[in-house]
């Protein structure tokens, strides 16, 4: 859930924590990879492949 869909308070701080807890997870996987991480769709392909070596759509012409 996004900050502005939140219908509390509590639940905007809460969805903005989360945001900041990723965005520092973020910078901290990148700076121990020394490569930015992939963002968008390539990031998908990137998660894709990693598992198994095959991409999203080899995947799905099996």
């Amino acid at each position: 859930m996004g900050i502005e869909q939140a219908p509390t308070a509590k639940g905007k701080q809460a969805a903005a924590g989360l945001k900041q807890a990723a965005a520092r997870d973020e910078r901290k996987t990148e700076t121990e990879t020394g490569r930015p991480l992939k963002k968008g769709a390539a990031r998908f392909e990137e998660r894709s492949k990693s598992s198994d070596g095959k991409s999203a759509g080899a995947k799905q012409e099996d």
